[in-house]
């Protein structure tokens, strides 16, 4: 049985979500950033981690100025 890679706990068949190759906790798969859950294949993934993509994923890695909302979402990178 799988392990969760947030958790480390193993992950059951009746509540797993895969994605990124890897079966999770539905509450456990959320974003790096803001931590809103995701949902599997429609999230964006930056050197293994997940992210929401707007507007986490478009502001940390996109453009500047893209989708962005002007300055209204401004982060740092770790």
């Amino acid at each position: 049985m799988p392990n969760c890679p947030k958790c480390e706990k193993p992950v059951y068949f009746a509540e797993k979500k895969t994605s990124m190759g890897l079966d999770w906790h539905s509450g456990c798969l959320r974003c790096e950033r803001c931590n809103k859950t995701l949902t599997p294949g429609s999230h964006a993934v930056h050197q293994n981690k997940g992210y929401c993509h707007k507007p986490c994923y478009a502001t940390m890695f996109g453009p500047k100025g893209v989708n962005t909302g002007g300055d209204s979402y401004s982060y740092t990178q770790k």
